[in-house]
Parts: C-alpha cells; structure tokens; sequence
C-alpha cells in the first residue's frame, strides 16, 4: 500500500528529525531518569512527575506526558498517562512509581494490578503502545479522533500525526470495528483529518498459560498491525464483491 508518508509543519523540519532520532533521545532520557532516581506519584490512573530541568527537557523531546503549571520555578510537574508511566517503569525499567503518600516503589507486578484495576482494557492498550513506541514513533491519546492513539513519525512540533490507532481484543465481536457502519465512519473520520487508520489486534498466544490478571501474560500477547483504507470504486481497475473490498488490509508499515 502506498502510504502517503509524513507531513512535516515546515520546511527543513524532516531535516531537523533526522539529526535528532527519537531513539537517541529515548536512550537520553532513559539515562536520565535511571541516573536521577525519580519517581512518579500515582493519580488516578495517571502518574504525577516532578522533573528538574535537565529530565524536564527530555521528557519534553520525547513527548512524554503534558506540563502540568505550577507554582515552582525549580522543577516542573509532568503527567504521564497509565501506558506511558508503564512503559517507563516496565519497558525502559528508569522510573519508579509510588503511591500517593508511600514513598516505597510498587513492584512491577503492584503496578501492573493497580493499572488494570482502573482500567479492564489496560493489557492490551500497553501492548500497544509498546508495540507502536518501538517504532521510535511519538505515541499520543486520540480520544479527540474517536481512536485509542495517534501515532506520529518524529515529536508533535514537527509533523502532524500520520496513525490513528484503534486497539481490538482477538475474539471481541462487539469491538471496534466489528460493524460495517462502524468501519466507514472511522475510515470517513480519518480521512477528514488526514491520518491512516491502523488497526492493531492483540492475539494471546498462550504458551506460557498466564491470564490477563498476571503481568506474564504480556509474554503470550502478540499484536497484528494493519492499516485499513476506504475503497474508492474509481480507483479499482476491476468490479469485486462489496464484502470483498470493504476491507483493504495494506502491508506493515
């Protein structure tokens, strides 16, 4: 499938990426935090980080979490979704995570139920997220979308988003996507916004028997990308079956 690639917001801004890769700034905060000792402190089902400038610099870069305004001139104060917290703690293993007035970690495991307490779906989300920041791609919320992430080539500053990711538990019939109606007012909802829509379906594989309530179980996951696109009648050079076609699935990307 031909994809129609990055739209960067300005002139010399794909050079600009390409001479600060998102995977030497990853490595760059991730030194960072390891080094510092930070920790976050759970709020909700988000995590609250107060950074020094040097991190703060770095989270911004890597477009991690949001600047929450305070009244410290010393530090500044991010908050980092459940998967990106996750992905700190779990994946990159530089931040720690506390509860609010518990100064002790919570181990992997802790957290891992804590997050999955908040929110049912959080296994597959992570998975996700996990699978799409290991592109070395910016990964944000696209509730404004109607979609679970959307998902950019470089930081937000330099290029619009190009994904719109919607997460699909394997066997879930009354999922995304599962109607046809449902289908084109996303593909029409994309489409009006100029983004791609991927689909990433989370398959448990099973080899190693966990369930979802045991952080083992991102050990059985195994995600299925697609991108889907509307089929333009115009744009075929034979007649198919409507059901045949409603679906294009393109190659990985």
């Amino acid at each position: 499938m031909d994809l129609s690639g990055p739209r960067w917001k300005g002139r010399g801004f794909a050079e600009i990426a390409n001479s600060n890769p998102m995977s030497r700034v990853l490595l760059q905060l991730q030194t960072a935090l390891s080094q510092s000792g930070t920790a976050a402190i759970l709020a909700g089902s988000n995590a609250l980080l107060r950074a020094e400038p040097e991190i703060a610099d770095l989270l911004s870069r890597a477009a991690f979490g949001r600047e929450v305004i305070n009244s410290s001139t010393d530090n500044q104060i991010f908050q980092l979704g459940p998967e990106e917290a996750f992905y700190l703690s779990h994946s990159l293993k530089c931040l720690a995570i506390t509860r609010d007035s518990d100064d002790t970690p919570l181990s992997e495991n802790e957290l891992w139920a804590y997050l999955k307490s908040k929110n049912e779906a959080f296994p597959e989300l992570y998975m996700a997220y996990k699978h799409l920041r290991s592109k070395n791609w910016v990964v944000k919320p696209g509730i404004q979308y109607g979609v679970d992430f959307v998902a950019y080539r470089h930081h937000p500053a330099l290029v619009h988003s190009e994904f719109a990711a919607i997460v699909v538990r394997e066997g879930d019939r009354n999922g995304r996507l599962s109607s046809m109606t449902d289908l084109y007012c996303t593909l029409r909802a994309c489409g009006s916004v100029a983004k791609t829509l991927l689909k990433l379906s989370i398959r448990c594989c099973g080899v190693n028997g966990s369930t979802r309530d045991s952080l083992d179980c991102l050990e059985d996951f195994d995600v299925d990308e697609r991108t889907i696109t509307r089929f333009i009648p115009a744009q075929s050079r034979e007649d198919r079956d409507l059901d045949e076609v409603a679906m294009e699935f393109g190659e990985k990307v």
